[in-house]
């Protein structure tokens, strides 16, 4: 065995591991969005969303060891996200559906990236007074507040809703999830429950974006707490948002069993 394959094994040896981890920490920061939305859905209120999350997680009394834990974890995730998308682990293929769907993993790339980030300047204190993340989050505001830019993640976030539905419908995530038929069935029940969730909450972001990308006196921004905010006030918006914290309870719950038990085959890449 030469050095330069023994580096490449040694490399992919460590770097499962870093990628099941970032989807514990996927599912640890949607269990805390899954428990702000159906708080807000029992009493009064909107949602959280992702970076309500981080700053509950990085102001918890454990933040000392659960911060810097979380900060390597969304990174694993990130750089694997990027790994899948380039060098197509999953066989999504050059496709409409699989550009489609490697663009959306480039976007999760991305958003994580972002939420690491945002992890780390509160870590080290930069957030402020108001939690916001500091110049990078401010900079960040308004490079998405640019017309442009509003209108492309438009697009890129109702392909990857779709993609969530998609996936949802045909069951394609058992592809990539190795279980035994017990563990199996109550995977498919989060699976499905949480990705429809997901996928409409994109619907909604993508409808957002759209929004105000079209006009130029809004602000630009769409998140998760944005769409949640935006669902409850539909009608019967109280029972919309406390079924999409149920979905995204059951999110939470597929991001940890795809910590567990998903395929992370490092070696096609």
């Amino acid at each position: 065995m030469t050095s330069s394959t023994m580096g490449n094994k040694s490399w992919k040896e460590w770097f499962k591991p870093f990628a099941r981890l970032g989807y514990g920490a996927r599912g640890l920061v949607y269990l805390v969005i899954a428990f702000f939305v159906i708080s807000a859905a029992l009493t009064t209120g909107s949602g959280g969303d992702t970076k309500s999350a981080i700053r509950f997680l990085t102001q918890s009394r454990i933040s000392e060891v659960l911060t810097p834990l979380l900060i390597v974890s969304l990174a694993g995730y990130s750089l694997w996200r990027l790994v899948q998308a380039i060098f197509d682990t999953d066989d999504h293929g050059t496709g409409a559906v699989g550009l489609g769907t490697r663009v959306g993993l480039v976007g999760s790339a991305v958003s994580y990236g972002f939420l690491m980030l945002y992890s780390y300047s509160l870590w080290q204190g930069q957030g402020g007074s108001d939690g916001g993340g500091g110049g990078f989050a401010q900079y960040a505001a308004t490079f998405l507040g640019a017309t442009p830019v509003s209108l492309i993640l438009a697009s890129i976030f109702l392909i990857v809703g779709g993609a969530h539905m998609y996936k949802a419908a045909t069951q394609k995530y058992r592809d990539h999830i190795k279980a035994s038929d017990k563990a199996m069935a109550w995977i498919d029940v989060a699976a499905i429950g949480g990705l429809v969730a997901r996928g409409l909450i994109f619907f909604v972001i993508a409808f957002l974006f759209y929004r105000s990308g079209l006009s130029s006196g809004d602000d630009g921004q769409a998140s998760t707490g944005d769409a949640l905010d935006f669902i409850s006030g539909l009608p019967f918006g109280s029972w919309l948002l406390g079924a999409m914290g149920a979905g995204l309870f059951l999110f939470s719950l597929y991001s940890f069993s795809e910590a567990i038990w998903r395929r992370i085959n490092v070696e096609d890449a």
